[in-house]
């Protein structure tokens, strides 16, 4: 729809062009780069090739400057490439090929059955799995309609912009986004709603990072900020070809009278970010569609096949070889009996040579053999089970409804659930050795809160964090609760640490969740206030004005409300007092909420001056006018942040934050007095995993000031590349001498139950690797917070030295980092016995030197030994490399999860991807195998469904392959007890039923609700999730054991049904059975032993398997009675054998009854024996269960089997619980041999200790 700029929107904007030049706060040219020079000469070249014409987008509808569409495709079939692409997928099957090639000799005279029989089957079984294959495709597409739907405003000329869908925008076409939308492709910055061109982008999509990136327009386009104004706009852009890099960007800019300006990444919006903070930008589309930069970085979806499938596939190979033995035998067999002389040939009433056809003539035998070799590959075909990969498409497919369905995967909040998007994956899921994990929006909910502070040396947030409070309540069930001192006699207070005391109720209450977090959760709902979860008596409700030092405080909240650049926002909604605030990162929001708390409100901003709202010392609120003088902005060089203000007074006034080695080197002699216990509580925040910051200040005399600005101006005029290192270099001489005020601590809050989540996961023995595009201290805290990090770690940070990166050569690099793995390697070799565990930190530039081919090997080597690894940096294609390499060096399970774009790479690359369905887009989702809500959802995803459906499929597969083989294997039997006449014992239609109605159904129950233990016990005792990971259930020994009953089970069968009934009568007339009596007895035998056989696989039985199994064999009966009252024409002989042949015999009944028990007889007597002397885990709690003992889980024997199933961990919560109470008890220790030999080596001790005696006169 056409948009007319109205009167009002040019009043607002009038309005919101009165606001401040941004430009003016900031110094540092990582806001403003410096504009490097782009030669010409380059474009036109290959990789700067691309020309965008900008408001003339019908020029790129032709060659040689037409570029792909907006249109972005993540499904892996379209139209014209479903039918051969599926079909291949469905004949990489061993199985399907060996039944195509089945399928074209059944039309031929060598068939023994119909060719219906042998094509229906194979028809049904392809098209059942290509139409889930296409169903769940589509699925992806849907989703891909809807990115491709959205709605951007787009210029159409005359100054009109209209609303179009994103898949239409082309390169060249100008568009406006708007506050909080997404960008539709690669853009060109032409204005924002900012005077000086200034916009604010969110591209945690992109790199995982939460703090804003600025970014700001050419001063030539500044101009057009209207719509209107576009109608005469025209420009040309000539730029690199499309690539991956997400931090690059090299063009030029020709506009105006053939003017060239040189453009960086400072002027692109990158597609899949977000515009924050800024009412609206216009832009030109650079890059679109799979150009597109994100696009660049993601990779076609792959065709995933699961290990058990993979698996299956040599399953086939065996039997296809056992098939091809079997068959050579009857070949061979057949050659012998009709070649010999006076035997077959001349046997007159085999009529062998009246009734001779192309595929038998006793006089070629060798032709013959060979035609009959090609007839038992058809014939004996059951030992390959086709059925076998529709049952396991039809099973995977309602495991997948039951996953889509659990109600303990719905998430209240966002009002998502776990959703499986392929079900080919599901027994992966029980499988998972390592996952590879994503941090901001994955393990983080991308919210900050104010948690902790220490002001003049004394901590101030409340209680003490989980670990101890749970290492505390563990400790107070053995000894006296009260404060010790657990350092030596001349520690200060900083070292003191307190036990909590903790009454019996809390105790008990810690032993069924030991790791409560309740009383965070009520803190945060009591306040209702969004980024502060603080609470401490001592400093709210003005309370810190009776502290002993106020003016320490009264600066340390003034740091908070003034060294930020955050703007301050009315709160409409509500309608408080209360402000809300925006500003470049999370943290200063947060630092601005907190001030406010306090009764420090940063309430308004102009270009030149600050206000607050503060209290004073006698508590009465006034408000204070701050002169901004200057703004020296953070940085990740620098590492710190400065504001220089002139207060009401005329006093000049420096307040800066920090990393705390950055400040603490920059104290002065006097400012050093809240040093040491600063430190310690530094340290005890950062083992809680909370970001920290230190605050300083320094008064400045006006001389002092006044000869810094002058230098630092001078500094400012400098163009070129030495202009930064002149403004490093001036700000060092202002940040100085400063006094150390205290120290805050902000938590980027994790999402609800991922530590816990993680604890579980390493005690089912996963290994959790953290791959982040944050910086690493984030990385680092957020690592100690879920508790993927330990104090007592021995930590190996793997970064380039300073040498080496200044030289800048690739060889100083690479020996550098090989010279950092070879020592960390070392390490961990010559310590392994110890218990200390190990955890790698790299950060980005490092891990792109060790990604290298001839270092990759050696960083594996390192990174595999230690129980943690953190990666730093990380951009989407170093994601999924190293997901990429983990999987292929170690060979283990990997599972990928995250929630942007930047993960997508590492999600399609690993084994199973999952994607995150939060608030930041649909890529990652699109992209994965699964998807949900949360994080913490992954535990019961994994070690309940994941270790169900493990079991369930590989039963599923063993089942399948003992029930074929003892199908099969009786046909063979017959032929060789025939002589190798090559008669069927089995009518074709028995053929056909027995797969596809007898033995289905319950082998799909088997599939959908077999449970070894319940959700609940599985969550208890996660132990028994390694079972998929050893591969137990599907491993080669445990195949060949079920190969084995089957060849047993169908000898048993066989042999007793021929040698009972063979010397014999049948019936009561003395008619002996012929084949029809035969070979009904014997598939009677066979329907009965697989059916039973199934129950005693079982260990879950509802009335859904009763019906299934005892259905099937009632449904034998029911067929054979409606086959057998067919005319003779149809049933042949089978005609009435039930109701007149085998049903009144009593020898019959008798048979079936005997054969099945004593086909079971071995599998039985195994299963006791395995229970009894070998036990399983899952076996060991089936006993404890359902042993008769109804209060088992009440138990003590229960809780102790609980605990001595934990798999000894170094990461989660309940190893930095057991690691606490260690530490507890060594210092516990060392405070009271301290006491003892104080007390030994007393005065008044040796007082007491002398002879009486010794002291008379």
């Amino acid at each position: 729809m056409a948009t007319q700029p109205s009167s009002n929107d040019q009043t607002k904007k009038k309005k919101k062009k009165g606001k401040m030049k941004w430009s003016n706060l900031y110094t540092f040219s990582c806001l403003r780069p410096s504009q490097p020079t782009n030669h010409p000469s380059d474009f036109g070249q290959p990789g700067f090739s691309r020309v965008v014409f900008c408001n003339d987008s019908v020029k790129h509808k032709t060659k040689p400057y037409k570029y792909p569409s907006n249109h972005v495709s993540t499904t892996k079939y379209n139209v014209i490439t479903f039918l051969p692409k599926s079909l291949f997928e469905q004949f990489r099957r061993v199985a399907n090929l060996y039944f195509l090639l089945v399928a074209v000799l059944s039309v031929t005279s060598l068939a023994p059955f119909t060719p219906l029989s042998m094509i229906a089957p194979l028809v049904f079984v392809v098209g059942i799995s290509m139409l889930k294959e296409g169903i769940e495709d589509w699925h992806r597409f849907l989703q891909d309609l809807e990115v491709n739907s959205r709605k951007v405003k787009v210029h159409a000329g005359n100054g009109i912009f209209v609303d179009r869908t994103w898949k239409v925008v082309q390169v060249g076409d100008v568009v406006k986004v708007n506050k909080n939308e997404y960008f539709p492709s690669d853009l060109l910055l032409l204005s924002s709603s900012y005077e000086d061109g200034v916009c604010y982008v969110e591209t945690m999509n992109l790199d995982g990072e939460t703090n804003l990136k600025i970014k700001r327009c050419l001063e030539c386009t500044l101009s057009f900020d209207q719509e209107t104004k576009f109608d005469k706009f025209k420009a040309t852009v000539r730029c690199e070809d499309p690539n991956s890099s997400l931090y690059t960007f090299v063009a030029n800019l020709e506009f105006g009278d053939d003017e060239s300006y040189s453009l960086s990444p400072s002027q692109i919006l990158l597609r899949d970010s977000k515009l924050r903070n800024t009412d609206y930008v216009y832009g030109v589309a650079i890059f679109t569609g799979k150009d597109a930069k994100v696009v660049r970085n993601s990779m076609k979806s792959p065709s995933k096949r699961s290990r058990i499938e993979r698996k299956m596939d040599h399953v086939i190979y065996v039997l296809f070889f056992m098939l091809l033995l079997i068959s050579l035998i009857t070949s061979i067999g057949s050659v012998e009996y009709t070649d010999q002389e006076h035997i077959a040939k001349e046997w007159w009433y085999l009529r062998l040579r009246d009734d001779t056809d192309g595929s038998f003539d006793p006089d070629k035998p060798l032709i013959s053999g060979f035609l009959q070799f090609l007839r038992a590959l058809i014939l004996y075909g059951y030992l390959i089970p086709i059925s076998l990969y529709v049952s396991i498409e039809v099973v995977k497919f309602l495991q997948a409804m039951l996953i889509n369905n659990d109600q303990h995967l719905f998430d209240e909040m966002s009002g998502k659930s776990v959703e499986a998007r392929t079900s080919n994956l599901n027994e992966e899921l029980g499988q998972v050795e390592m996952i590879l994990t994503d941090k901001t929006g994955t393990l983080t909910c991308n919210q900050m809160e104010f948690r902790k502070c220490s002001i003049e040396g004394i901590s101030y947030g409340g209680d003490a964090n989980e670990i101890v409070r749970a290492a505390s309540q563990r400790l107070n069930i053995d000894i006296e609760s009260y404060r010790f001192n657990l350092d030596d006699a001349n520690s200060t207070p900083g070292h003191s640490m307190e036990l909590v005391e903790m009454s019996s109720g809390q105790i008990k209450e810690s032993r069924n969740s030991i790791l409560d977090d309740e009383h965070a959760k009520k803190n945060i709902e009591a306040s209702g206030i969004k980024g502060f979860n603080f609470k401490d008596e001592r400093l709210m409700n003005k309370m810190w004005l009776h502290g002993s030092n106020v003016w320490d405080m009264i600066f340390f909240f003034r740091v908070l409300a003034l060294c930020h650049t955050g703007i301050p926002v009315e709160d409409e909604q509500t309608g408080s007092h209360k402000l809300k605030y925006e500003a470049e990162s999370p943290e200063e929001v947060t630092f601005l909420i907190a001030a406010q708390e306090f009764g420090f409100q940063f309430y308004k901003r102009t270009q030149s001056s600050m206000f607050v709202k503060e209290i004073d010392s006698s508590a009465v609120e006034v408000k204070r006018e701050y002169k901004l003088l200057n703004l020296l902005e953070f940085s990740s060089s620098r590492k710190r942040m400065s504001v220089i203000v002139r207060d009401e007074a005329g006093q000049i006034f420096l307040f800066c934050k920090g990393a705390d080695n950055i400040i603490f080197d920059r104290l002065g002699d006097g400012g050093r007095t809240y040093q040491h216990a600063t430190t310690m509580h530094l340290a005890n925040y950062a083992e809680d995993g909370l970001r920290t910051m230190v605050f300083g200040y320094r008064k400045i005399k006006d001389s002092e000031y006044e000869e810094w600005s002058s230098s630092f101006a001078k500094a400012k005029s400098i163009i070129g590349p030495e202009r930064e290192e002149m403004l490093e270099n001036v700000s060092e001489t202002i940040e100085k001498e400063l006094v150390l005020l205290g120290a805050v601590a902000v938590d980027d809050k994790l999402q609800d139950g991922v530590a816990e989540c993680i604890d579980k996961l390493a005690q089912a023995g996963i290994k959790i690797w953290l791959l982040t595009g944050d910086k690493k201290e984030t990385a680092v805290n957020i690592g100690f917070a879920c508790s993927l990090l330990r104090h007592d770690m021995q930590q190996f940070h793997l970064s380039l030295s300073r040498d080496a990166e200044s030289k800048n050569q690739l060889e100083a690099m690479k020996d550098d980092i090989l010279n950092q793995i070879e020592a960390s390697y070392h390490v961990t070799i010559s310590e392994q016995t110890k218990d200390d565990p190990f955890a790698l930190v790299v950060d980005g530039k490092a891990l792109e030197i060790a990604l290298r081919n001839d270092l990759r090997d050696h960083f594996l080597q390192l990174a595999v030994n230690c129980a943690s690894v953190i990666c730093c940096r990380v951009s989407p294609k170093q994601k999924a490399l190293i997901t990429r390499l983990v999987k292929r060096y170690t060979g283990k399970m990997t599972l990928a999860i995250g929630d942007g774009a930047n993960d997508v790479g590492m999600i399609q690359e690993a084994d199973i991807g999952i994607g995150i369905s939060g608030m930041e887009g649909m890529q990652a989702v699109m992209a994965s195998d699964f998807s949900m809500p949360q994080f913490r959802f992954l535990e019961r995803l994994l070690i309940v469904h994941g270790h169900w459906c493990y079991k369930r499929i590989s039963k599923m597969i063993l089942y399948f392959v003992y029930k074929n083989i003892v199908f099969g294997l009786t046909l063979f039997y017959y032929e060789l007890y025939s002589r190798f006449s090559g008669d069927v014992l089995y009518d074709g239609w028995y053929m056909v039923v027995f797969n596809l109605f007898l033995t289905s159904l319950p082998v799909i129950s088997l599939g959908v609700l077999e449970q070894d233990v319940s959700s609940d016990i599985c969550l208890q005792f996660p132990a028994l999730y390694q079972q998929g990971q050893k591969g137990i259930l599907f491993g080669w020994k445990r195949i060949i054991g079920w190969m084995g009953n089957g060849i047993l089970t169908s000898l048993v069968i066989f042999i007793l049904t021929v040698y009972i009934l063979s010397p014999s009568a049948f019936r009561q007339g003395g008619e002996v059975a012929d084949i029809a009596h035969l070979g009904v007895i014997t598939y009677t035998s066979v329907v009965w032993t697989v059916n039973c056989q199934i129950a005693l696989i079982i260990t879950h039985f509802t009335w859904i398997q009763h019906i299934f199994i005892w259905g099937s064999i009632l449904s034998w009966y029911i067929f054979l009675l409606l086959y057998g009252a067919l005319p003779p024409i149809y049933s042949n002989r089978e005609y009435k054998l039930l109701v007149e042949a085998v049903g009144p015999a009593p020898m019959y009944w008798i048979v079936v009854l005997l054969v099945v028990v004593i086909s079971l007889l071995p599998y039985f007597i195994y299963m006791v024996i395995q229970r009894s002397f070998f036990p399983m885990d899952d076996h060991v709690i089936q006993e404890m269960k359902y042993g008769g003992r109804k209060a088992v889980v009440d138990d003590e024997t229960w809780f102790r089997e609980k605990q001595s199933s934990r798999k000894a961990t170094h990461i989660g919560l309940s190893s930095r619980v057991d690691a606490k109470i260690l530490y507890l008890k060594d210092q516990l220790h060392k405070k009271r041999m301290f006491i003892i030999n104080s007390f030994t080596n007393s005065p008044i001790r040796r007082s007491l200790t002398v002879n009486p005696l010794e002291n008379r006169d």
